[in-house]
This record gives C-alpha cells, structure tokens and sequence, in this order.
C-alpha cells in the first residue's frame, strides 16, 4: 500500500506524517530543533539543522512503514522565516531569521515614516513589520554580510526543503509562501521590483513562485528512507494549511491555530479585497482549475505572535511548569486569575495592535498571586487575544462570525476551548 507523506516544518521541530489513499493517519515522528537568541528580540534557527531533523524524522518514519511506497511528499511550513544559502554548496550562508525575531523594527518604522506603508498595504496585504520576511533578508543582504552574487538563493523554509529534496534542482515557493514576503503583489501574483527595491533585496535571489499544488520537483537518491524520483508535488504556508485543512472552503468560513502563536484566517474568496486596518490579506490558495489556470483564494488574517510561547516561558523562563501539559490541571486549581492579567507582548504585538515595540506585562499581582493564577492568566490570554482579533475582523468584512474551527497544540485543552467560546 502506497502513503503520501506531509512534512510539518514548524517554528520548534519537524514533524514527518504519512497518509493513506484515504487520508488516514499511517504514522508520524517528530523531532525538536535548537533556538538560539542571541539577543533580546531576535530570534534564530540554523537552516542546516533543519533539513537534517527533516531526513532524521523521514528516515524514523519511513523506518516503520513496512516497505510502503512513497508516493508523493508535500510540505507546510513556518512562513515569514528567512533563509540564505549558496547554491553551490547549497550551505546556508546565514543562521535563518524567524518570523518572531524583531531585529529590524528600526528599519521598518523608517519605511513608514517616510511614506511608503500606503504602497506596501496596496500591494502586499500586509503591513510595514519585521515580522515578515522582506525587511529580514535586507539585514542579512546588508548587516549580515551575506553576498547577493549569482550562487547565493533566498527564501522561506519551503523553499529550503525542496531545494534540498531535490539535490538543488529546484528554487521554488508558492503563492502562500511568496503572499509573507513584502516582497510580492498579490493582485498580479509576481515579485515586485519596486517592493524588492524599497527593501535591498535583489530579485535574482528569489525563488520561482509557482501554484499550491504542483510537481516542483522529485526527490534525489541520498534522501533519507525516501530514496529517489519521489514528486513533490504540494506547498503550502503552516497557516493557510490549516485554512484548507479545516475545509473552510467557502466566503466567511474562519479557523483558528494555537501554536506557538495563534493565528486566525477568514476565507473571503477569489477576488483581491483592499487593505483593512488592523488585519492582514493574504494569498490562501492557489490551485490549477480545470484548464490549468491558476485560482487563488484569498483570506483575512489576524496574526498573534505569542500563545504557545507563553506557555514555553513559564515551563523553561519560570520553571511554574515541567511540560506542556502540566498547564491546563495547574490552571484548573483556581476559577479565575483573581485579576491577574498578562499581556505576553514578548516580542511586539501583531494583529490589531500591530506595535513592534511593545513589550509584555503582567498587572494585578497580589500577596495571593499563585503558580495556578499564572497558568490561568496566559490561557486567558490565548482567548482575549483571539477574541481581539475576530471582533476587527467581523467588523471588517461585515459577517458575523458563524462557526471558528481550530486546531494546533493548546486546542485539546477543554478550558481554553470553554474560555474561548465564552469571549465570542
């Protein structure tokens, strides 16, 4: 029996899961790699590492198929994270930016000042922040010393993979992907040399940008547990993964991933809507139709950079906790924070507030301030922030929130998802 397998490259590790014809779960592994901060507010991964959890969790995986055949291998990712290599040693050139790391707020809130965030919204969607990946890769291509000759490749984690699934044959993204740069027009679904100008990026870096659902390339021998000639044939962003993965197919339907931050996307179909203050639009989907044409659907997103991250600061900065799921029975202890509120802005805040420079709080502590209270506090932080974003994203697009879907790790706790729905 032949499985497809997805790769999961997310923000704390890889995860390897395959599929039967179905759409049933075979088997999965997963595997954890290093963070490394090497100063307050930035915030990096070493794309080497990457691509060899990647072979150790297929490896793991492929290990304990029994001889099942891979048919087809797709990917989603971590998306605005930057990454630079040489394409003849296909050798990073730099540790990778991650979408969390702030570095370049200075530079961005320059870009703003002088004038040029009404093109930036116009044509990307998004806003001037150093969450995304354009201001990311000018620091590089400028304060980090990477060189922009003709052997150096730029892109999201997406692109990594592939190239390295396919000994290098192919530099490619997607729509998804490509839609978290600052660097591409939504609208004519190309890189704008205006947009890669404004942030000293040179376009001979990029990657080709290419449908959701395509052959992009095959699979070279030294793989592991692969072995050669496999297609890859999916790419999608972690985030409008879930969208489609949740089935919201249609105009107003919207889900909601807890992961190591939470991130709310609404459906609102094919055609390009403008910029709305507060919230992001961005590229779903792109799928060939019957003709070969490329469709794209389009979504409202709410990005909220710290949810599962709180919790990863109380169990490794706090010690309140020794694993994830110590959290929900500690935070079950108490009915309520007893007014202790915190805002984990630790790195910025996203979606509506959209403040690089803000920084977290917790207010309310009293003498009877406990471990309990603090658990409590960052789950009701996951709702209220949540709750913030869907209330700017209804009034945006005028359609009352009708049904929200989620998934990722926190989604399994019964309080959250009782919190959850009570601030709706």
């Amino acid at each position: 029996m032949s499985v497809v397998v997805a790769i999961d490259a997310g923000t704390t590790g890889v995860r390897a899961i395959a599929f039967d014809h179905g759409g049933a779960v075979v088997d999965a592994a997963y595997r954890e790699f290093t963070q490394h901060f090497p100063r307050p507010g930035w915030v990096e991964h070493d794309a080497a590492e990457i691509w060899d959890v990647t072979q150790a969790v297929l490896g793991a995986l492929t290990e304990r198929l029994a001889g099942r055949e891979v048919v087809a291998i797709g990917i989603t990712n971590q998306r605005e994270t930057a990454v630079v290599w040489d394409a003849a040693t296909s050798r990073p050139l730099h540790r990778a930016l991650v979408w969390q790391d702030r570095r370049t707020a200075d530079r961005c809130a320059a870009l703003e000042a002088a004038g040029h965030l009404p093109l930036v919204r116009q044509r990307t969607g998004l806003v001037l922040d150093p969450y995304f990946t354009g201001s990311k890769l000018g620091w590089l291509f400028s304060d980090g010393g990477v060189p922009t000759g003709p052997t150096t490749r730029a892109g999201t984690v997406d692109s990594w993979l592939v190239w390295n699934l396919t000994g290098g044959a192919a530099h490619v993204t997607d729509t998804s992907n490509a839609s978290r740069t600052l660097l591409f027009d939504i609208g004519r679904l190309a890189w704008d040399d205006e947009l890669c100008a404004l942030f000293d990026v040179p376009s001979h870096v990029l990657p080709e940008v290419r449908p959701s659902s395509a052959r992009y390339g095959v699979t070279t021998a030294d793989v592991a547990g692969v072995g050669a000639g496999v297609p890859v044939s999916g790419i999608a962003g972690d985030q409008q993964a879930a969208l489609f993965g949740q089935a919201c197919f249609e105009p107003g339907m919207t889900k909601n991933t807890y992961g190591t931050g939470s991130f709310v996307l609404m459906n609102v179909g094919e055609t390009c809507p403008p910029p709305i203050d507060g919230l992001l639009t961005t590229v779903a989907w792109s799928l060939p139709d019957a003709d070969a044409a490329m469709r794209t659907t389009y979504a409202l997103e709410g990005s909220i950079f710290v949810t599962g991250a709180a919790v990863q600061w109380l169990r490794d900065g706090l010690g309140i906790i020794a694993s994830a799921a110590d959290l929900e029975p500690l935070a079950a202890e108490v009915d309520s924070t007893d007014g202790v509120v915190l805002v984990p802005a630790f790195t910025g805040l996203g979606s509506p507030e959209w403040d690089p420079y803000a920084r977290g709080t917790i207010v309310g502590i009293t003498r009877g301030t406990g471990r309990a209270h603090l658990a409590r506090a960052v789950i009701d932080a996951m709702a209220f922030q949540t709750r913030d974003v869907i209330d700017a994203m209804t009034a945006a697009s005028g359609t009352a929130l009708r049904e929200l879907r989620i998934d990722g790790g926190a989604s399994v706790m019964g309080l959250l998802q009782r919190l959850q729905a009570d601030q709706l």
